[in-house]
């Protein structure tokens, strides 16, 4: 059996998409497809139904998932006790990651692991809150950097800091000119945030609904690239991280003050994925992930937010 084709079956069982597993695999889906049929060559059965909204699994594919799995699981076990023996980290390290704390983490991250670990291959996935734990869930990332809802530590996750989300309007603008701004601020002024599956949109509702004040969400976008543009054209706010806005702050695009009255801070924590074990390679960027992660310029919990 090949494991490199049964690792994108796996894949593609998990997402239920060949174009969603292309993306996630950086490559294209034609490339997914040939896989996918010439690993159903090999087992001699097909192991999807072919749908038009993606695929599902067929009996013989049911069956043969968790087989599968074990198959590489095991083949990954193998790989390293032998990488462990030698005392060399490597191999395919998969991180997932918020758009909004990419910057400059990934690049940091990637220059690290290079220096020290050049056998290790990063592959890093974007994805909103909701997507990255799915992600976690089934095995399809080793690691996510993501928000919980609470501060506690999990068996699967560990906190790695604190971070106060903040009112992010156009340079020049009145209402987020100071370093603080009350919540109840936010009381009918257009909104950029993203759909209703966001834990941060959960909780601007909720604390809205506990303030008696009306949001008005005048566009809800996913991209942090659409929020930041539609802020900066001045035809919005939105509520992101200060790591989030931190270049277009520099730049004088964009300015923010931190939501106080109550503050809004939320954990920062790096998922693990129980599906498989972590390889030595995948134990390494996670604690390098730690380090930098302790060390991100990020204004603290209770302080004012710097101007520039």
């Amino acid at each position: 059996m090949n494991i490199e084709k049964a690792r994108v079956f796996l894949q593609v069982a998990a997402s239920g998409s060949l174009s969603r597993t292309a993306v996630m695999l950086d490559t294209q889906q034609s490339v997914i497809s040939r896989s996918i049929s010439a690993f159903e060559r090999d087992i001699g059965g097909a192991l999807f139904h072919r749908t038009g909204r993606g695929v599902t699994l067929t009996e013989l594919g049911e069956r043969l998932v968790p087989r599968i799995r074990a198959l590489v699981l095991e083949a990954d076990q193998l790989a390293e006790e032998i990488r462990g023996t030698a005392g060399l980290p490597g191999g395919d390290v998969r991180v997932g990651i918020l758009p909004s704390m990419s910057h400059p983490l990934v690049t940091q991250l990637f220059q690290e692991v290079r220096q020290r670990y050049p056998a290790i291959r990063l592959r890093i996935d974007e994805g909103s809150g909701g997507q990255l734990a799915e992600w976690v869930a089934n095995g399809s990332v080793d690691m996510a950097i993501l928000f919980r809802a609470s501060g506690v530590s999990r068996e699967d996750a560990t906190l790695l800091r604190q971070v106060s989300m903040h009112l992010v309007g156009p340079a020049g603008d009145a209402l987020t000119a100071l370093d603080t701004v009350p919540f109840v601020k936010l009381h009918q002024i257009p909104l950029v945030l993203p759909g209703a599956r966001s834990g941060l949109r959960a909780i601007l509702e909720q604390l809205a609904q506990r303030k008696k004040i009306v949001l008005q969400i005048a566009l809800e976008a996913d991209s942090l690239t659409v929020q930041k543009d539609v802020v900066a054209d001045g035809a919005a706010y939105t509520v992101l991280a200060m790591q989030a806005v931190h270049r277009e702050i520099a730049q004088r695009e964009l300015q923010a003050a931190r939501i106080v009255a109550p503050a809004i801070d939320r954990a920062l924590a790096l998922s693990t994925t129980r599906q498989h074990p972590l390889t030595l390679g995948a134990r390494e960027v996670a604690r390098i992930i730690r380090q930098l992660v302790e060390k991100m310029p990020l204004p603290a919990v209770g302080t004012p937010a710097r101007r520039r």
